[in-house]
C-alpha cells in the first residue's frame, strides 16, 4: 500500500490543461473586465467576462461557444488553484496510462458531461417553480466537472492508492475518497446546500467519465 505523493511530473496535458486555465482566468479580467450587475432591473448590465461562463440554452445570454468556454473560467483565484491543483495531483498519473489524446478526449468529454448533467437538472428545477429560462440568468463556470471524472479516473486505474487529507488530516484509498466525495455532491445536491456550488455538474463530470471508462475497458480495451 503506496501513499500519494506530492511531487507530480509538470508535463504533457496536464501542463498545457492549467496553462490554459490560468491564461484565460487572468486574460479575461484584462481584456473583457467584471460583470457589472443592475439591482434595479434585476439581471446584468455588462457580462463581461461571464459572457465566457455558460447560462442555461434558451437564456438570452447564452452562446453555443459557452459549453466549451465555461470549463476553463473560474469565479475567483481560490476557485482556480484548487481544481488545478487538484489536475495536478490526479491528472498525471491518468494520463501516464492512457496517453495524452486519450486523456484530452477524457477531459472534455467529463466538463461536457457536467454540462449536460447541471443544464437538465436546473431546467427541471426552473420549470417547477415556474420559471422561464430566458428569465433565468444564472452562469456556471469552472472546471470542476472535468476534475471529477479525472478523480473517478484515477481511482478506477488506482483504486487501492492511498491518498493523505490536509483537512480533514484523514488517509484514505481513492476508491472510498471518491464514493464518499459522489455521496456528498448527491446530498448536497439534492438539499440544495451551498448555494453557489455546481453539486450536480461535479455528479455530472463524474458519471460521464464512469460511463466512458466502463465502454472503455468492456469493449474497447478487450
Amino acid at each position: 500500500m503506496s501513499y500519494f505523493q506530492f511531487y507530480q511530473p509538470f508535463t504533457g496535458v496536464v501542463r498545457h490543461l492549467i496553462i490554459l486555465n490560468a491564461l484565460m482566468f487572468i486574460g479575461s479580467y484584462a481584456l473583457l473586465g467584471s460583470e457589472a450587475w443592475n439591482p434595479v432591473d434585476h439581471e446584468y448590465a455588462n457580462l463581461g467576462r461571464l459572457i465566457l461562463a455558460v447560462y442555461i440554452p434558451g437564456s438570452e445570454h447564452f452562446r453555443p461557444f459557452q459549453v466549451v468556454t465555461h470549463m476553463f473560467m473560474h469565479g475567483d483565484l481560490g476557485h482556480l488553484a484548487f481544481n488545478m491543483l487538484s489536475l495536478y495531483f490526479f491528472g498525471p498519473m491518468v494520463e501516464m496510462v492512457w496517453g495524452h489524446k486519450r486523456f484530452l478526449f477524457y477531459y472534455l468529454f467529463c466538463g461536457l458531461g457536467a454540462f449536460a448533467l447541471h443544464m437538465g437538472v436546473q431546467w427541471w428545477e426552473l420549470e417547477q417553480a415556474g420559471i422561464r429560462p430566458q428569465d433565468w440568468n444564472g452562469a456556471m463556470l469552472g472546471a470542476s466537472g472535468a476534475i471529477f471524472g479525472v478523480y473517478v479516473a484515477f481511482a478506477y486505474l488506482f483504486p487501492n492508492q492511498v491518498i493523505s487529507l490536509l483537512f480533514p488530516p484523514v488517509s484514505l484509498k481513492a476508491k472510498y475518497f471518491v464514493l464518499i466525495m459522489a455521496v456528498l455532491e448527491l446530498f448536497y445536491g439534492v438539499r440544495g446546500a451551498s448555494s453557489g456550488v455546481a453539486h450536480f455538474a461535479h455528479l455530472g463530470g463524474a458519471l460521464f467519465g464512469f460511463a466512458i471508462i466502463m465502454y472503455w475497458y468492456r469493449f474497447r480495451f478487450r
